[in-house]
C-alpha cells in the first residue's frame, strides 16, 4: 500500500507516528508526495546511512523523471548534483569552506549574540526569539562569511525566504526570485574577482580562477546553496532547540547549571528535533540495489527520512529521551557521504555560540505566550516564540 506523504505536523517538532510505524515495518515504505511518482522511504539509521553514501543512488536522475517533491519546482545546484561534478564542486568549496574558517567566525558570532541579548534585556521582556534573536545571527553570519554588505542582508533574507516558501509564491514569482539573487550573486563575484576581499566568494572565485575546474553558473549555484543552507535551518533550529528544552525542564536545568555540556547538548538535539518537513532529495537507483529485505529497482527512487533515522533505537537507545549527555555524534542532521554538509563546522559554531548565550545570559528563559509555528517551509519551526526571564 502507498500511503500520502509529508507525515509530519508543522505545529510541532514531534515525529509524526507514522514514521515510527514505518521503521518498525520489514523493509521499506511505499509513499506518494504531492508531485511526482511514488518512492521508497527509508527510516532505519542503517539503511538511510547506505543510501545516503552509495554511488549507485543518483540525485541527478531526478532532472530526467516526474521526480516525487512537495514544491512545484525540483531543487537545484549542488544538492542535485552526482559524482564527477558534485566531487569537484564539493573538492572546491572544501577547500574554502574551512573548519578554520568558521571557527574564526566564533568571535563575531559571540559578540552577536551578546549584542542582540544586550538589546531584549534594554528593551525588557517580552521579546520574540525568533525576531530578536534567531533570525539576525545566520543571516549576519552567513553574509559576513560571503562577503554581502549588511545593508543587503534583508534582500537576501526575503531571496531566501521565497526560495524555501511551499505555498506563497507562483512559479512565475518564484523564478523571478531566483532570477534576482543570481544576478546578484553573480554581481558580487565579479566584484570579488577585481577586488578581493577576505571573505569565502573570494576563496571560490581564486580557487576557481586558478584550477579553472568551476564555471562561473556553477559558482553561483553553489553561493546560493550556502546561504540557504547557512541561513534557514539554523535560523530554525534555535527557537526548536529552546522550545524543546522548555518541554524538558530536567534536561535545561541540567545545561544552565552546567554550561560546559552546550557542545554535547548542540549534538544532542540536533539528533532530537526532526528539522525537516519531509524528506526532499530522491535518490534514484542506478541498477537494481538491495536495501535492507528490499531490493530497490533500476530506476526506483528512495526518500532517505533523517528524523526518523536519528530516532531509530537500534543507534540512539532510548530515542525519545533528550539526554544532554548523551553521545550522539552519529546523527544525520548534517546528512551523510556525498552531501554530507559542507558548512556542518560553520553550524556547529553558530549553534553553540547562541545555545552558551542564552543558558549564561538568561538562565530564567520561559515562555511569555503562545508559539506560533511556520506552516509553508520546508524546515520546521516558530515563526513567533514570545520569551521572558
Amino acid at each position: 500500500m502507498t500511503q500520502a506523504y509529508p507525515f509530519n505536523d508543522f505545529h510541532g517538532v514531534d515525529l509524526a507516528q507514522a514514521y515510527v510505524d514505518a521503521r518498525e515495518r520489514p523493509g521499506l515504505t511505499s509513499v506518494r508526495l504531492p508531485h511526482g511518482e511514488p518512492a521508497w522511504l527509508v527510516t532505519r539509521h542503517d539503511e538511510a546511512r547506505f543510501v545516503l553514501a552509495d554511488k549507485r543512488f543518483s540525485r541527478a536522475e531526478a532532472a530526467n523523471r516526474d521526480a516525487p517533491r512537495v514544491l512545484p519546482r525540483s531543487p537545484v545546484g549542488i544538492v542535485s548534483m552526482d559524482p564527477p561534478d558534485l566531487s569537484r564542486i564539493r573538492g572546491l568549496a572544501a577547500k574554502a569552506f574551512t573548519p578554520r574558517r568558521a571557527e574564526a567566525l566564533r568571535p563575531h558570532v559571540r559578540a552577536l549574540t551578546a549584542d542582540l541579548i544586550d538589546a531584549m534585556v534594554e528593551t525588557g521582556p517580552p521579546a520574540d526569539l525568533v525576531r530578536d534573536f534567531a533570525l539576525p545571527i545566520p543571516i549576519s553570519v552567513i553574509c559576513a562569511l560571503l562577503g554581502v554588505p549588511p545593508a543587503d542582508q534583508e534582500k537576501f533574507r526575503r531571496w531566501n525566504d521565497n526560495l524555501l516558501s511551499t505555498s506563497a509564491l507562483t512559479p512565475e514569482q518564484s523564478g523571478r526570485n531566483l532570477a534576482e539573487l543570481q544576478h546578484y550573486v553573480l554581481e558580487l563575484i565579479e566584484l570579488r574577482r577585481s577586488e578581493p576581499a577576505d571573505d569565502l566568494i573570494t576563496a571560490l572565485v581564486q580557487a576557481r580562477d586558478v584550477d579553472d575546474r568551476l564555471s562561473t553558473g556553477e559558482l553561483v549555484l553553489l553561493c546560493i546553496a550556502i546561504l540557504v543552507a547557512g541561513y534557514e535551518a539554523t535560523a530554525s533550529q534555535i527557537p526548536n532547540f529552546v522550545h524543546t528544552l522548555l518541554a524538558a525542564p530536567a534536561e535545561f536545568a541540567r545545561l544552565r547549571a552546567d554550561p560546559g555540556l552546550v557542545d554535547t547538548a548542540v549534538e544532542e538535539l540536533l539528533r532530537f528535533i526532526p528539522l525537516a518537513s519531509c524528506a526532499m532529495f530522491p535518490h534514484y537507483a542506478k541498477e537494481d540495489v538491495r536495501v535492507g529485505d528490499v531490493v530497490v529497482r533500476a530506476g526506483e527512487p528512495v526518500l532517505v527520512s533523517i528524523g526518523a533515522a536519528n530516532h531509530d533505537p537500534l543507534a540512539f537507545p532510548d530515542p525519545t529521551t533528550l539526554d544532554l549527555t548523551r553521545d550522539a555524534r552519529a546523527h544525520l542532521a548534517f546528512g551523510h557521504g556525498l552531501h554530507h554538509c559542507v558548512g556542518s563546522a560553520l553550524a556547529r559554531v553558530e549553534l553553540q555560540e547562541a545555545l552558551r548565550a542564552l543558558v549564561t545570559r538568561l538562565p530564567g528563559l520561559r515562555l511569555a505566550g503562545p508559539v506560533e509555528w511556520k506552516t509553508a517551509t520546508f524546515f520546521r519551526g516558530p515563526h513567533a516564540l514570545p520569551i521572558t526571564w
